[in-house]
């Protein structure tokens, strides 16, 4: 393992080969599911799957080309960087077939070597490879059943975004039979459930932006500008982690802005000062080959707790941690975030912030004005991962419990995010305390010091286990293990047991 200077290193560089086996299982599921499911409703066993890969955007009406990144269920069936491709899958021999864009002559002059069929046959390791301008030939020609031959296409609702998946568009698809119901909610609930590979992959994005994270606790300072934290992470996990993506938008707030739950948007660009005596709250998570990390520290960019920040802070660790030692298969999601909701009302009780019955709190949702979001999302290719809410489930409707991304029972080789989080958001806590409901629940003069505190978030990435879970996440949590971190201690991450990703 190369080393690197003492003054800034990383005992991940160089980042491991990902081999494309991953996406060889990952065919070799949904085929397996998916001939379950035509079995089962009487249906012949001929056809193709064929998803469309995602195509280049321009900036507006500009050239400017933004940087590609693959439609996620492309690039869970077949790991291709590129933009332009499609893929085929032979429900009747369940080979794969890729077919990549002809390029014109002139792009080895501006774009580099135009890559032959043969070395996208070999290396994204499919059956067969031919150009898109040749897939209705080919699967007509591949076809071994009776009339037109089926396309089964990807077509459904993303419940976190309520967009819908775009199914494959190609010259000639008149001359096919098409499908938009069948594949999605089997290739969907296929994504839910993680390979070793896949898990591996996962561990490997933790690990360098866990180690990034720890490199920003070590270096922020008072008078320091958010974005120069945000640049931090993205420096070390590209440079020693080859992350060129990041899983989403970085969140790097501070003072007040702690207690704005996405921010670091276009409209409040992470453009803050640090001041002596803030939380910050850093949610910053690395993208390696397309798989993410979504990470939540939140520390004082002095590097001490004072007493207030101690009891918000172990406020949200006790609820971050109640949920991990009750997780397992079988647990309801919806109970883990009234758990924590529980274990912070209870903290924020004992701190005098709020009096009176805890239980009667938690009839009354006033667990929601401190933590208005939900405790967290299924991940994976995507940040906020598809297959929340099965087909013909609904969002609970209640305050708080509306905002869950997902209400289902754990599954074993499930990733899931914990999240737990303490916001002082006046457009919630105001309304709350002047409810005649819950308005008796709060400790005014008290609640009233923390009006401008902000917010702490603590999150970490869990894969669910057959009798329990395990943290992807290594980063300090403890106040004095983060209050240590910052004063120069060391704080080597015990690579994880790594499973090798290029078997």
């Amino acid at each position: 393992m190369a080393m690197m200077d003492s003054s800034s290193s990383s005992l991940l560089y160089p980042p491991p080969p990902v081999s494309m086996n991953l996406h060889i299982e990952n065919r070799q599921k949904l085929i397996n599911r998916f001939r379950e499911n035509l079995i089962s409703s009487s249906r012949d066993l001929h056809g193709f799957i064929l998803l469309q890969g995602g195509e280049e955007q321009t900036r507006y009406c500009t050239d400017h080309e933004d940087l590609f990144r693959q439609e996620s269920y492309f690039a869970y069936l077949f790991g291709v960087r590129e933009p332009g491709f499609y893929g085929a899958i032979d429900i009747n021999t369940g080979k794969s077939i890729l077919f990549a864009p002809r390029l014109p002559a002139e792009y080895a002059v501006w774009m580099g070597e135009i890559k032959s069929l043969s070395h996208f046959k070999e290396t994204y390791m499919v059956d067969m490879a031919y150009y898109t301008d040749e897939i209705t030939e080919v699967l007509n020609n591949q076809y071994k059943g009776s009339g037109k031959p089926m396309l089964f296409l990807l077509h459904g609702l993303n419940t976190d975004s309520k967009n819908y998946s775009k199914p494959a568009e190609f010259e000639g698809i008149e001359k096919f039979e098409t499908d938009l119901k069948t594949l999605h909610p089997i290739l969907t609930e296929c994504r839910v459930v993680k390979s070793k590979l896949e898990l591996a992959v996962i561990q490997y994005a933790n690990d360098i932006s866990s180690e990034a994270h720890i490199e920003v606790m070590r270096k922020t300072k008072p008078e320091m500008q958010e974005y120069q934290l945000e640049s931090i992470f993205l420096h070390h996990t590209y440079f020693y982690g080859s992350c060129r993506h990041c899983s989403y938008t970085c969140i790097c707030a501070t003072g007040d802005n702690s207690s704005v739950l996405h921010y670091g948007h276009a409209a409040a660009p992470n453009d803050r000062t640090l001041r002596d005596g803030d939380m910050a709250l850093l949610d910053m998570g690395a993208e390696f080959h397309f798989y993410a990390s979504d990470i939540t520290c939140s520390f004082p960019v002095n590097g001490k707790f004072t007493s207030n920040q101690r009891l918000i802070y172990n406020a949200v660790l006790d609820a971050h941690d109640a949920v991990i030692s009750s997780m397992r298969p079988g647990v309801n999601w919806v109970d883990m975030h009234k758990l924590a909701e529980k274990v912070i009302l209870q903290a924020l009780k004992k701190g005098s912030l709020l009096v009176g019955d805890v239980d009667e709190m938690m009839v009354e949702r006033l667990g929601s004005a401190f933590m208005p979001h939900g405790l967290g999302h299924l991940m994976g290719l995507d940040t906020h991962d598809p297959g929340g809410y099965l087909q013909g489930f609904e969002r609970p409707k209640e305050a708080g419990l509306r905002s869950l991304r997902t209400s289902r029972d754990l599954i074993d080789g499930m990733v899931i995010t914990v999240e737990p989080g303490c916001y002082f958001i006046d457009a919630l806590l105001v309304p709350a305390m002047e409810s005649p409901k819950t308005s008796k629940f709060f400790n005014h003069e008290e609640i009233t010091k923390f009006r401008g505190f902000g917010g702490v978030r603590i999150e970490s990435d869990l894969y669910v286990t057959s009798d329990g879970c395990v943290n992807m996440t290594k980063v300090p949590r403890k106040i004095e293990d983060v209050e240590a971190v910052m004063g120069g201690a060391s704080w080597p991450i015990k690579k994880s047991k790594r499973m090798k990703l290029d078997e």
